[in-house]
Order: structure tokens, then sequence, then C-alpha cells
């Protein structure tokens, strides 16, 4: 079992700003896992709000390609992982492998979001099944993904909005002085349903105060109105609003989620934040348990990460996947969308990704 990797920068189309940053080149990471023959696939975009960047991934992927040489014995353990093996062989030959990893590959969740990707992905395509099926997912029951329209002038704004006359839902970044003026303007060109982002820019009372002013605007549920650690907050705005409250910046894994029951009406789970398939799906079953909804969302990442993401959407309410449609050099082709911006999952194994031409 060999591991590589690589640079693999995202170009964006428009700058894309939210209230704490902006950015115009995503610096990613692709790895590759060989094995006999097939190729896993793997994307990590470092997960900055937690203080990550690419060389951090860089350096727990290069200690992943040096550890996994001297691994016979769990390279072995891929060997069941075929057609006719038994069905607990793949979770378990790729549990085994996270489970064993060293401290050094740990130390990034993008890193360990790209193993667990390719991993999966290896075992999909020796399977000869897509993710989905051996997820027990219907693909019938992916919900719309929203599209995000990141903070700019509001003009801007509104051009971006009629730029995605295709999507039928909106997600409208916020967290800034005019908040009221944007939605203003984005409702004077659109009767889309939207969903508000405010990336933990407001305060209790500013939450409370913003949320009741926008509701009459056909919102359909606002995203980490506060700043994350602030749980007692959470439940205060829940308490004093009538619109959902879901939470991102506020929830990384799947320890994240019982302190939050109660306080929030949902949780957004991203690949990158809590390091890949199997801590996410872990993440449903514990959010479902607690009767919260839940969205899978992304960053700015490629078809890689966000194929991968979407193999699990018919298992959730929302999606929020549209990190490679904000991109101009998208190096692989896999989810695709319908006319009204439904996820369409691939049916080739594993991933299901094809190179770009």
């Amino acid at each position: 079992m060999k591991a590589t990797c690589r640079d693999l920068d995202l170009t964006l189309r428009r700058t894309f700003r939210i209230s704490r940053s902006a950015v115009d080149v995503a610096e990613n990471v692709l790895l590759s896992i060989e094995h006999e023959g097939l190729t896993g696939l793997g994307e990590a975009h470092p997960y900055d709000f937690r203080g990550e960047d690419r060389c951090r991934i860089l350096r727990a992927l290069g200690f992943l390609a040096d550890w996994l040489e001297g691994q016979a014995s769990l390279a072995e353990a891929f060997a069941d992982v075929r057609a006719d093996g038994p069905p607990e062989a793949w979770p378990r030959a790729v549990a085994n492998l996270l489970d064993c990893l060293p401290p050094e590959v740990r130390t990034s969740r993008g890193a360990m979001a790209a193993l667990d990707v390719a991993l999966h992905d290896l075992a999909g395509q020796r399977l000869g099944q897509p993710l989905w099926r051996l997820f027990g997912a219907d693909p019938a029951r992916t919900p719309l993904t929203s599209f995000t329209i990141g903070i700019a002038p509001v003009p801007e704004m509104q051009e971006k909005v009629r730029e995605a006359e295709p999507y039928a839902i909106l997600k409208i970044k916020v967290g800034t002085p005019n908040d009221l003026a944007i939605l203003d303007g984005i409702r004077a060109v659109t009767d889309k349903p939207l969903r508000v982002d405010a990336n933990a820019a407001w305060t209790v009372p500013e939450a409370i105060d913003k949320i009741r002013a926008i509701q009459p605007y056909g919102i359909e549920f606002i995203e980490q109105p506060i700043p994350p650690g602030d749980i007692a907050g959470l439940r205060e705005v829940r308490r004093a609003v009538s619109l959902p409250i879901l939470v991102d910046e506020s929830v990384t894994t799947a320890d994240d989620i019982p302190p939050l029951a109660g306080a929030v009406d949902g949780v957004n789970i991203k690949l990158m934040k809590c390091g890949g398939l199997q801590e996410a799906r872990r993440m449903i079953g514990l959010a479902r348990s607690f009767g919260m909804k839940i969205m899978l969302g992304c960053f700015i990442e490629s078809s890689v990460a966000i194929t991968a993401a979407a193999h699990l959407a018919p298992l959730v309410e929302y999606a929020d996947l549209d990190g490679h449609l904000l991109i101009s050099n998208d190096p692989y082709t896999g989810v695709a969308l319908d006319a009204a911006g439904r996820l369409l999952l691939p049916d080739r194994p594993g991933l299901g990704l094809l190179p770009r031409a």
C-alpha cells in the first residue's frame, strides 16, 4: 500500500468572502493510495478556523507515506475486501487502519479526512460498488444542495444571485453591519428559499435582533449565529426566535453533539472538520438520536471531497455541497446536479470519479 500526495490549488471563479476571511485560491492537498493495481483518492482542505494550514497537512501525509510502507499486515487486511468476501470486511479493514494511525498523522483533521476518503474509495473499487450502496443509502433520496452567495457589495451579491439561477436554494453569507441591507437586496432579485449563515459573527443580542428582523424574508434556517463554545448563548438565541438554529463551527466531531442537545435544531457535518466518512456516519447516527436535523457541508473543495460527502447525502435533510461549483479548475467529475440542483450520485465503484479532460 503506497501513499502519495501533491498540492491542489483550486482557483475561485470570484473572491469568496465570509464574515472573517476572503479567499481567491484554496490551498488543498490531493492524496492517492495505491494498492494492488487500484488507486483510491482523497482530498484535504485546511480548516483554518482551528489553525490548520497546508503545511500541517503535508507533514501529516508525509509521515503517513513513510508509515504505510512498513504496515504489511494492515495492507493484507484489504485482501478480504472483495466482491465474494464477508460483508463486514470492508468497514473492518478501513476502521483497523484508521485506528492504528500514529499521532503524527492524527494532528491534522484534513489529512485524516483525505486518508479516510481514499480508503473508502479503494474499498468500493475492490468491491465493485459505489459508496452510497455500501452505506445502505437510497440515491433517490438525495436533497437539493444550496448554492452559496459570499459577502460582497449588495449589487455584486445580486449579480451572483442571478448567476445562480439554476439552483433552487441559496445560502447567504452575512456577519457585517450591512446584514439587513444584504437581505433586502437579495429579496429584491429572488423569491427562492434562503439559508442565512453568520459564521459566528454576531453577539447573542445581535443574533436575536437580526434573526427577528429577517424572519419575514422567507428564511429556512440560521447557521452559526454566535461564536462556538457559548452553548448557553445558543440556547438563549433559540428560545428567543422562531427560526431553526443550526451550528457549524460549534461541532467538529461526534463528541461535540451531546452538549448541544436542546440548544440547537441541527448540525452541519463536514468531512474536513470531523476527519472523514467514518466519523461523519457516526455523527449522523448520534445527531439523529438527539432529534437533530443534519446538513452536510463543505469548504472550497474539488469533486473528490464533494463527491465523498455526497455519498452520505441521502441520509440527511440538508446539503450545502457546492464547493466544486465555485472553482474554475476542478480536476475530476463525480457527483452531478439535476436541473433543480438535486445531487445525482455516480453509480461507478468507490467514489465514482473520472479525470476531467
